[in-house]
């Protein structure tokens, strides 16, 4: 008997049955198991560290110990605490909105109104950011310097990628990797010698231009993929990039990689000056790129090219079909966001003075991901507040966690995020009205693939 003959043999009850869904496979007992999963996690994590006598024995004491059931606890009470009071912190919440809504609408329709005092902000953002570093310990002058500026730099470039374009990069610390190169190479210190050896100061548009042409030979052959697809063939083009630094021994050095490189000088009208270890005039030089580069970016947000790639990100077919040249504007989305990487690269290099293969693997390319989704897709500010956050929270722990253990709990922190607030820390007004909506059911939750069990 056929599928469809069974059917109209159910009773209106029996049909009922078929269409309910078990009390496991509702969406409040779905984040449940993912929370008592991350618990689990978190217990063995930070429980016993294994041996070579015992290989279970790590697993044997986190099980038969009580820091299992205080994970649990934790997190089961995120879980708990987010299920049955979530709707009364909501009320309250909701209560107290007009309250402070007013006063924040005013103020916040006075920035927008009044070009003179946001800029002023703006300015008074800058002006702390070059004053406090130098109140600072020099071991927070180098986190500064060679994790949050340089990741920072990263993170905006992959926000034009997969915040505006929608085009999903796993490979995007290839692009370092390139700048890093570059920059080795146009000083005299690969095997292979450059037609004219230069100062690492004048390499940085070189860096760039070679980064923007890796861009167009990355985006070339993957202009037909989307979603997962694209996702694995930039997955395969970071494995390239680094398997060649490490076996092209004649041209990248191989294993041992660029050694003294050359730091930073000027020497041009007048001007003479010469960077060396300390590291907040490094801080500054980047600062100067970071502020240009949003300059520039916020721009081409708003223009033409930005505006295509928002089409391109929600709905690529119904772009093409209104005259919106696809192919143009993803080759542009992946130079133009490779570009920062040439900068980075270049300061990175000019900086440490020595590189090698090792130095860019491809969980790198996953934390810069992680950086730009943490803070908020197509949005800059969140793009700065997630990787600032996300490069200073393994630092802070350092001290208190193992180092082989710091980033288990950075992914805890990602799930919980995810799980509670998927748009990130500062997100677009764009991503949340597109979250929002994809809660109604109206739309996708995000651009760069179909729904589960595909579209409706």
């Amino acid at each position: 008997m056929s599928a469809v003959d069974t059917s109209k043999n159910l009773t209106p009850s029996q049909a009922a049955r078929l269409r309910r869904t078990a009390w496991y496979q509702q969406p409040r007992f779905s984040r449940l198991w993912a929370m008592v999963a991350l618990g689990v996690l978190l217990a063995l994590v930070t429980g016993e560290q294994g041996n070579t006598r015992d290989i279970f024995f790590s697993i044997e004491s986190t099980f038969t110990g009580g820091g299992l059931w205080v994970c649990l606890a934790l997190t089961v009470g995120v879980w708990a605490l987010r299920e049955f009071a979530g709707d009364a912190l909501k009320g309250v919440a909701t209560k107290a909105k007009p309250g402070v809504a007013g006063p924040l609408g005013s103020v916040r329709g006075r920035i927008q109104a009044d070009q003179r005092l946001r800029w002023g902000l703006m300015l008074l953002a800058l002006v702390l950011a070059l004053v406090v570093p130098s109140l600072l310990q020099r071991y927070w002058q180098t986190v500064l310097v060679d994790q949050i500026a340089i990741f920072v730099l990263l993170a905006i470039g992959l926000n034009v990628v997969i915040g505006w374009a929608g085009l999903l990069d796993l490979g995007f610390f290839a692009f370092f990797a390139v700048g890093a190169y570059s920059t080795a190479y146009w000083t005299g210190r690969l095997p292979v010698e450059p037609p004219v050896v230069l100062n690492s100061f004048w390499v940085i548009p070189i860096a760039v231009a070679t980064c923007l042409l890796t861009g167009l030979l990355l985006g070339a052959p993957t202009l037909r993929l989307r979603g997962d697809y694209l996702a694995i063939v930039t997955l395969g083009f970071h494995e390239i990039i680094y398997l060649v630094a490490k076996n092209a021994d004649g041209i990248t050095g191989g294993p041992q990689g660029a050694r003294m490189i050359p730091d930073f000088s000027i020497d041009f009208a007048g001007i003479s000056y010469k960077w060396s270890i300390d590291p907040l005039p490094y801080w500054y030089l980047l600062v100067f790129f970071i502020v240009v580069v949003i300059i520039l970016f916020s721009r081409l947000e708003h223009s033409r090219v930005g505006r295509a790639w928002t089409a391109i990100r929600e709905d690529e077919i119904a772009a093409a079909a209104n005259g919106v040249d696809t192919v143009r504007f993803k080759l542009m989305a992946f130079a133009i966001g490779a570009s920062t990487s040439g900068v980075a690269g270049v300061v990175f290099t000019t900086k440490y003075g020595y590189i090698n293969p090792e130095v860019f693997p491809l969980l790198q390319s996953i934390l810069v991901l992680a950086y730009v989704i943490f803070g908020g897709m197509g949005s800059i500010p969140g793009v700065l507040l997630g990787a600032a956050a996300l490069v200073w929270l393994p630092e802070v722990l350092k001290d208190y966690v193992d180092p082989s253990d710091r980033y288990m709990y950075l992914g805890a922190l990602l799930v919980i995020m995810m799980i509670y607030r998927p748009q990130g820390i500062w997100p677009s007004r764009r991503r949340q009205r597109e979250l929002k909506l994809a809660a109604e059911g109206i739309g996708d939750a995000d651009a760069m693939s179909e729904p589960a069990g595909g579209k409706f």
